[in-house]
């Protein structure tokens, strides 16, 4: 079975106490497309929740290897949606870019992406089409390039999404914007070399079952998982 790592994300309980979590959407979602979920937590003795970015020390090479060790057991890695980037995840995706991993990036998890080898940042949307109230409908429309992997997958240019984001962002570095929403948001970015290293800034696991396109993203991500996991076994 196909191996998916998903780094956990962090939040708070009502009493306050820092809790680590896995979306439900996610993990049915990919256990659904037919993965064995193996959840990669945090490795720095830290709070995760309340610590800012600036006063997370650099990871120790002991830490460093404790992510190698997860990445040794993963066929491919799904960033999820969420509140927060760390150093922790900055390391995943330079890892997964390295080994040429395949790699999902959702919402927050493109926004990773948008950030690779660059400072983090990220702007408030203007326009309120961005951010629905339920799960059951697609609100807007993406536009895709043709010479896409995203493309490749759908074959459309242009398809219809939810949208759960308070933030969008811009691309400085290596990554290729390959959709965007027609009030001109990026939406999707790629490392056009890699075997599959896409992001978008919807959520096909919370349309998986009611959205053929989000069901094709998956599944081709996870045939991609697949093949590279049969490759790295050999």
């Amino acid at each position: 079975m196909v191996v998916i790592g998903i780094p956990l994300r962090y939040n708070h309980l009502p009493d306050g106490r820092c809790i680590l979590y896995l979306g439900e959407k996610i993990r049915r979602t990919f256990q659904k497309a037919g993965a064995f979920i193996l959840p990669i937590c945090p490795v720095q003795d830290v709070d995760y929740k309340d610590t800012k970015y600036k006063d997370f020390k650099p990871l120790t090479n002991k830490e460093k290897r404790v992510i190698d060790e997860y990445l040794n057991r993963c066929d491919g890695i799904v960033f999820p949606g969420g509140n927060k980037i760390t150093p922790y995840d900055q390391y995943l995706l330079e890892q997964c870019i390295k080994k040429d991993i395949p790699t999902l990036g959702i919402c927050l998890g493109m926004q990773l992406m948008s950030c690779y080898n660059e400072n983090f940042e990220v702007y408030a949307n203007e326009d309120k089409k961005h951010f629905q109230d339920n799960d059951d409908e697609l609100t807007h429309i993406v536009k895709i390039e043709k010479d896409s992997k995203l493309f490749d997958i759908l074959g459309s240019k242009e398809i219809e999404v939810n949208s759960f984001h308070n933030y969008h962002v811009s691309i400085h570095n290596q990554y290729r914007v390959i959709a965007k929403s027609e009030d001109g948001y990026i939406e999707g970015i790629e490392l056009p070399e890699k075997r599959f290293n896409v992001g978008i800034q919807w959520h096909p696991e919370i349309s998986y079952d009611f959205d053929k396109n989000s069901k094709k993203i998956i599944d081709c991500f996870i045939e991609e998982c697949t093949e590279y996991g049969k490759d790295r076994r050999k």
